[in-house]
This record gives structure tokens, C-alpha cells and sequence, in this order.
């Protein structure tokens, strides 16, 4: 038979105190703020587990850092939920953002109140002002306050506002205003450092969906854009670029006309090719939406496009007219997607120098041609 050692057992009768202290204070500490949660007019639901007793002591103990924002910046900052994403992954990811300090206290906070299983993947809209429970409660209800803006490529820079315009409370013309000046955006995205002075954002505005906050600005939704292409177009493929002896701009301003040119999606290395290799040839791009493009709205059809070109548009003088001009257009003349830019970035190895139409599938694919007589031959089938 052994001995109790004294001290040892008078130690384990402190614990054993405390433990039983703490539960009973733990009880009773969590039971204000679930008694104010589950209040009914009949009178409050007793209900919860330990687990909730603890993560209420715990959230009552830290009730000055719920209602303490991660930062002043009122600045909105877009965030991204993708599906499958765990609470503790979002409030990870929320605390790396700097718009929570503490991702332990945020996931105890969702738990607590019920509101782990309501929120969904989605981009929301959030700032470093709000407060974990404010927070909490966008990422449950904010897209309900959202715009959804679709915008497709191609587009050219009165269209993307058009198009903004039609999906949203901001007019055309203030996101033409916050669009013209491209140089005030080149201290923000330093992938804008190769435009020329006077450009606009022709051609930056990333086409893609996005979900506004119903409250932004035209500043913001430009922003958004922007972020979104410094995102797609990696300084990888900016590093590419120069590889290829091209400078950003150029391979953005080509990759708009094989976005306006290229119907199918295979063809756009393709297409791409031909431009290149008239480009290195010293040979003129002749590339009808250059053209449309130096023409402007047509009131007569209605669009930015005309179609059918005469004889008498390919004269137009404008420095975008490739017909008229050598080399390069000063700019883009739309917004290309990824493809287009990729395209540019990857042609496909050939010695075409020509296309068109193809007349007769009528499908939108083009016949490609090596000699001018190759060409006109093509021409001449659809005469």
C-alpha cells in the first residue's frame, strides 16, 4: 500500500475547485447574452450546449475586440469566398486581408450565432472600418445588396460604360470620366506604366462578371476592373511579352483586334500569327476593325461597329486606320479576354500572311493564305 503525498492531493483538490468554479461561472456568464439571443415575448429558450456555454463566456470575456474594427481605411475592398471554403479557411483569409485581427475570435463569433452554415461563396464587399459582427452579417446577407455586372469581351470603352450604365445606379458617362485619364491609375497598377500620355483604358478593363456594391462609385467599379486585369495578366505574361520584343501595350493593342476579328475560339493563334508576321515584314496590318473603330458610333445602324466596310472607310484618316498607317494602332481598340491576349503572348507557328472570311461555311471561320495570289483567289470564291 502506498502514501498519499500531501501536497499533491491538497493540488488536486484546487483543480478539481476550479474546474467545478469555472463551469458554474461559465453557466452562468454565457447565459446573459443566449438568454438576449433566443428571447421569445413568452419568455427565453433555455437551449445550448457546454460547447456554447464556453464560446459565450468566451465571447462575453472579449466583447470589446467584437466591436473593434481591424483598421480607419473605409476604403471598399472586394472579397472572395470560393465554394467548399471552411469558416476557419474564410476567417483566415479575412484576417490576411486585414479586415479582422483575430480569425479565432471571428470563427467562435460565427458559431455562437448560427451563422456558419449561412454563409456562401461569393465576392462581397467589405472595408477594414466594419466590426467582426458586422462583418459576419455582410458575408450572410451582403449580396442581397449587390449589382451583378456581366460585361463581355470585345467591347470598346463607351460600350463597357454602356453596358455599366445598363446594370447598375453609375451612368455612362461617369465611368467614362474615371476611365479617360489612364495616367491617374499608372501610381495604383504599375502595369500601366507603358501607356502613352493622353491614353485612356482602352483596352484594360478586364471583360468578366462582377458584383458591385449597390452604394459604389464609378471610381470603384473601375478599380475592380483593374484588379481583375493585374490579376489575369500575370507579370509572368507581362515577362513574356518583352521576350517577344513586345512592351504590354502593343501586345494588349493587337490582341483587342484578334478579340474583334477571331469568331472561333481555335483561330485566334491563328489570326494572331498573321498579324505578327506582318508586323515583322514591315507590311501594313490592314485589319478592318481598326478601321471601324476610327469610324465611331454609326447612327444609321446603330452600333460602334460598321459593317459592311467600303471602299471609301478604308480612306479614313485616323492614326487607327491600319489600312492607311503602318505598324501598330496608338492603342487598343476594345477590351480583349484572356484568350486574345494569350494568343498574342502563344501564336501559332505559320507563314500565313493573309485571311478572310470564309464565305462559304458561313460559320465564322477564315480562310488563311500565304501570297497575296493565294488571297485574291480566296477573294474571288465569294464573288
Amino acid at each position: 500500500m502506498s502514501r498519499k503525498h500531501p501536497r499533491r492531493s491538497a493540488w488536486r483538490w484546487l483543480v478539481a475547485i476550479g474546474a467545478v468554479v469555472f463551469f458554474c461561472g461559465a453557466t452562468g456568464a454565457a447565459l446573459l447574452p443566449r438568454l438576449n439571443r433566443n428571447a421569445s415575448p413568452s419568455g427565453p429558450a433555455l437551449r445550448g450546449s457546454p460547447v456554447d456555454w464556453g464560446l459565450g463566456l468566451y465571447l462575453l470575456f472579449r466583447q470589446g475586440d467584437l466591436q473593434q474594427p481591424a483598421g480607419v481605411d473605409p476604403t471598399p475592398v472586394t472579397f472572395g469566398i470560393r465554394p467548399g471554403q471552411s469558416v476557419m479557411e474564410v476567417a483566415e483569409a479575412l484576417q490576411k486581408a486585414g479586415l479582422i485581427r483575430d480569425a479565432l475570435l471571428f470563427r467562435a463569433y460565427v458559431r455562437y450565432q448560427g451563422l456558419d452554415r449561412e454563409i456562401e461563396a461569393g465576392e462581397y464587399t467589405l472595408n477594414k472600418t466594419m466590426t467582426i459582427p458586422q462583418i459576419a452579417e455582410a458575408l450572410r446577407s451582403g449580396r442581397k445588396a449587390e449589382w451583378t455586372v456581366r460585361i463581355r469581351e470585345g467591347l470598346r470603352l463607351e460600350e463597357v460604360a454602356e453596358a455599366i450604365a445598363a446594370q447598375t445606379h453609375l451612368s455612362a458617362q461617369s465611368i467614362l470620366e474615371a476611365a479617360r485619364d489612364g495616367l491617374r491609375w499608372r501610381a495604383e497598377f504599375p502595369f500601366l506604366a507603358d501607356l502613352p500620355p493622353g491614353a485612356t483604358l482602352e483596352g484594360y478593363l478586364f471583360p468578366d462578371t462582377y458584383r458591385l456594391a449597390r452604394d459604389a462609385t464609378a471610381e470603384a467599379m473601375i478599380r475592380r476592373m483593374l484588379e481583375n486585369f493585374g490579376r489575369k495578366v500575370t507579370p509572368e505574361k507581362i515577362a513574356a511579352a518583352r521576350a517577344r520584343g513586345l512592351s504590354l501595350h502593343q501586345v494588349i493593342t493587337l490582341a483587342s483586334i484578334v478579340e474583334r476579328e477571331a469568331v472561333l475560339p481555335e483561330e485566334r493563334p491563328l489570326i494572331a500569327s498573321v498579324y505578327l508576321n506582318r508586323l515583322s515584314a514591315g507590311m501594313k496590318l490592314d485589319a478592318d476593325p481598326t478601321v471601324q473603330y476610327a469610324l465611331g458610333y454609326q447612327p444609321d445602324q446603330k452600333t460602334w461597329w460598321k459593317s459592311p466596310l467600303t471602299l471609301e472607310d478604308l480612306q479614313v484618316d485616323s492614326p487607327y486606320n491600319t489600312y492607311r498607317y503602318p505598324g501598330l494602332p496608338p492603342g487598343p481598340i476594345a477590351s480583349p479576354g484572356l484568350a486574345s491576349i494569350e494568343a498574342v503572348l502563344n501564336p501559332a507557328e505559320t507563314d500565313y500572311f493573309y485571311f478572310m472570311a470564309d464565305c462559304v461555311k458561313k460559320d465564322g471561320s477564315h480562310w488563311f493564305a500565304h501570297t497575296q495570289e493565294e488571297h485574291l483567289r480566296n477573294f474571288q470564291r465569294c464573288r
